[in-house]
């Protein structure tokens, strides 16, 4: 009940209340789970992964790119006549 209480004296709902007292027990320790801290290093480190996949698929494509010049290149090095 007093969750009901203060969320209305405040101008929100008692689950938005409710998810703010969980989120603050959270992030001093009171309860286990995720701190934000946490959460937006997570966050951090999933984008950054998914650039350096983004940047190898692009590594490994130009390196297979590369790969058939060369090997066609040392093909016609072999035919020249001397």
């Amino acid at each position: 009940m007093a969750i009901k209480s203060i969320a209305s004296k405040i101008g929100c709902t008692a689950e938005t209340l409710r998810t703010w007292v969980r989120r603050t027990e959270i992030d001093q320790g009171i309860r286990g789970g995720m701190s934000t801290a946490d959460r937006e290093r997570l966050k951090e480190l999933e984008q950054e992964n998914r650039e350096l996949k983004r940047a190898n698929e692009i590594l490994r494509k130009a390196s297979a790119y590369f790969a058939k010049g060369r090997s066609t290149a040392a093909r016609n090095d072999g035919d020249i006549c001397r």
